[in-house]
Order: C-alpha cells, then structure tokens, then sequence
C-alpha cells in the first residue's frame, strides 16, 4: 500500500486522534498514489498511524478513515452509517421533525461526507477527494442503511475545488421533487433542495431558531441575510409584533413569504426587503430607525483560514451596525458559520463592533449547531456555527 511517511515531532495531532494531515507535515511519499486513494500514515520511524485518503492538491494532504488496519469498502461505510443514525436516534425520537442531518463529514468519522435526510429523500455532498473516490461504495451503504432510494447530490462547492475535483450537482437515483414540504418543531418549510443553499436549508440553526424566537413575543424584529425566513417564521410564530427580513435574494424572500402562509401567518403584517444587507443597514441607520431584536446570521465570509481576517472586518462591520440599530435592552442574536473563525475571535470581533458602535452590551446565552451536527471531541473544527445572545444595556 501506498504511504505517507511523517516528520518527526508531527505525530502529535494524529496520536490525539485528529483526522486531519496537513501538508507541511510530511517528509515522503512512498508509491504513487492518486486523488483520493487510501494510504497508510507512518510516524518518522515507520510505525502505523492510521489510514487515510490522500489529496495531492489540498494542504489538508491526508483525512483518516480509522486509527485501525482494516479494509475501507462498503461494508465499512455501511457500519459508518449507521453509527451515525444510531448516534442520533435518542435525539430524533424526541420529536418529530421530518428533516435531519444523519451523516456530518469528520465528526460522524466520515471525513468530507455530509448527508441531509428531508423525509423520504437523502441529499449529498462530497467534499473531499477521499469520500469522492469511494462514492459509489458510499451511495450503496447509504441505501442499504437507510432503505432510502431517492438521493440528490449537491457537490456544488468551491471546497472541492481545493481537493482538485470539479462541482457537481443533480439527480443521482429516485425521483426528487422540485421541492417539497418539511417539518420542523410544529412549522412547516419550503425546501428546494436543487436550487437551495447549502443542501436546500439550514438544519444546523434547529434549536437556536427556538430559543431566539423566545425572546420575539411582542417585539419589533430584524431578521439579517434571512435567506427563506426560518427565523422570521419562528418569530412571528411566538407573536412577534413586526419582522422585517432582509435578503439579497427575491427568490428567496418569495419562499419567506410562502413560508408564512404556510404556517398560517400573515404575511402582510411582515416587511420583505430585497437589499444587500451592509447598505441597508446604513439605510435603517440614516433614517433613525430601531428595533427590538435584531438577527444576524451571514453566510459564510471565511472559507479557509488565510481569509480570517478579511472576514473579521464584515463581521465587525455588520455587528456594529446592529448594535447602533438596537433599542436600549434590545437583543442582538448574531451568528459566524465560519469555520476557521474560533469562538473566542467572534466574541472579541462582537466586543469590538459594541465599542466602535458606543454601545455595551452583556451576553445573555452561547449557542452553537443542533445536535444532529455534533462536534468530534479531537475536531475542535467541527464547532464551526457559533452564536451569542447579547442585550445592549
């Protein structure tokens, strides 16, 4: 087999369990191995490590499928899977949302695998060249364990790019609808899971979209990058007394709204804004305008580590301009889906936004992705959604 030996003193990462081997860290290639190939990981003194993918375009150069000698095949990927539905089993029992996310890349031991179950419908990403090369043992492992034969790929990310592999998108087997209805705590949501962002809705703000809906009743609310309205639903749904939701997109903003009749709200008594979000912003601040909870949740502004920084500026930006926007005790409800951005650099990015915005504020709550994204104990990457509640004093 094809291997990869390590420098000494690089060891460390992988002894501690993480799955990832980044480039710098190794001394030689043994073999020739292509683009996602399973290879052996040696420590400098060639003892085993694990066995991994390799990715000869990636920084991240290796991601571990196990710290075992065993075969990667079907069989391996059908155990994988199904840990990973048992893992949440508890959770899913609890209620009876119709949407989940039932595999979630390296947390779930499956690096750069993400799969989204909207009811009888599983929707993909393959992000990695390790998952891509093994991807038709994985969709067989994945029908085999679910008994769910209608699965649509949405590989259509910039991420593959880095793993020297092309987007793709579209109908892998079954027959998928162009959109369709889910459940989720008693709502009902328009998904497009062809068109949609991401895999066709954001799963991950599951229980944070209850918890800020707690502090909406009555309240004037501005929902930030609202995409198709998960937040506003929730808000109006707890008696909101005004939302406001701001998207760049109309088609998006058109879900909103059939979101809301939906669910039996009306629709007139909510403001759909087709703007981008920095501007009108400036606009709500120029007119004086204010409100009682405002939402912040942007798409992704850092991808890979190098664009922390640049990423840092929006955030600080788009915060600061909540706070100047908020009501004395208002709520600002903000949000980074960024993975390369630590939960300790947001806080401070939110405290600087306060201070440049002549505000205080204090956090009241932390939150962070539900739980059918969990976060593998050596993969502090895996935490990448973080959230604070914070009211201006």
């Amino acid at each position: 087999m094809n291997s990869i030996i390590l420098k000494p003193q690089k060891d460390k990462a992988i002894r501690h369990r993480h799955p990832w081997v980044f480039s710098g860290a190794i001394e030689k290639v043994i073999g020739f191995p292509g683009n996602g190939e399973t290879i052996q990981i040696l420590d400098s003194r060639n003892q085993f490590l694990a066995l991994g993918s390799y990715s000869p375009n990636s920084q991240i150069r290796s991601r571990v499928w196990t710290f075992r000698k065993e075969a990667i095949d079907q069989q391996f990927f059908r155990q994988r899977i199904q840990n990973s539905i048992d893992r949440r089993n508890k959770f899913r029992q609890e209620c009876d949302d119709s949407a989940w996310r039932i595999v979630h890349g390296e947390s779930d031991l499956m690096p750069g695998l993400i799969v989204d179950q909207y009811n009888g419908i599983m929707v993909v990403q393959f992000l990695s060249s390790g998952v891509e090369y093994y991807r038709k043992d994985i969709l067989a492992a994945l029908k085999e364990t679910t008994g769910i034969n209608c699965i649509y790929e949405r590989s259509d990310v910039d991420v593959r790019r880095l793993e020297g592999l092309s987007e793709r998108s579209g109908l892998i087997s079954g027959d998928t609808p162009k959109e369709l209805i889910i459940t989720e705590d008693n709502k009902k949501f328009l998904v497009q899971i062809a068109t949609g962002q991401k895999t066709g809705f954001y799963l991950d703000q599951r229980v944070n979209r209850k918890i800020v809906a707690g502090y909406c009743a009555q309240k004037e609310v501005l929902n930030v990058f609202s995409y198709t309205g998960a937040f506003s639903v929730y808000a109006a749904a707890n008696n909101a007394a005004h939302v406001v939701s701001v998207d760049s997109s109309s088609p998006a903003l058109e879900v909103a709204r059939r979101n809301f009749i939906l669910n039996d709200l009306d629709v007139n008594s909510a403001e759909w804004i087709v703007e981008d979000a920095f501007q009108y912003l400036r606009k709500l601040r120029t007119q004086g305008r204010q409100f009682d909870v405002i939402i912040l949740d942007p798409p992704k502004f850092a991808v890979t580590a190098k664009q922390v920084e640049k990423a840092a500026r929006g955030y600080k930006d788009i915060n600061m301009l909540a706070f100047q926007l908020l009501r004395p005790g208002g709520i600002l409800a903000t949000f980074s889906c960024s993975g390369g951005l630590s939960e300790a650099l947001f806080q401070k990015i939110v405290a600087d936004a306060a201070l440049d915005g002549g505000v205080d504020a204090v956090i009241l709550e932390r939150l962070q992705q539900g739980l059918d994204h969990p976060i593998g104990l050596n993969f502090p990457e895996g935490a990448y959604l973080k959230g604070l509640i914070c009211m201006r004093d």
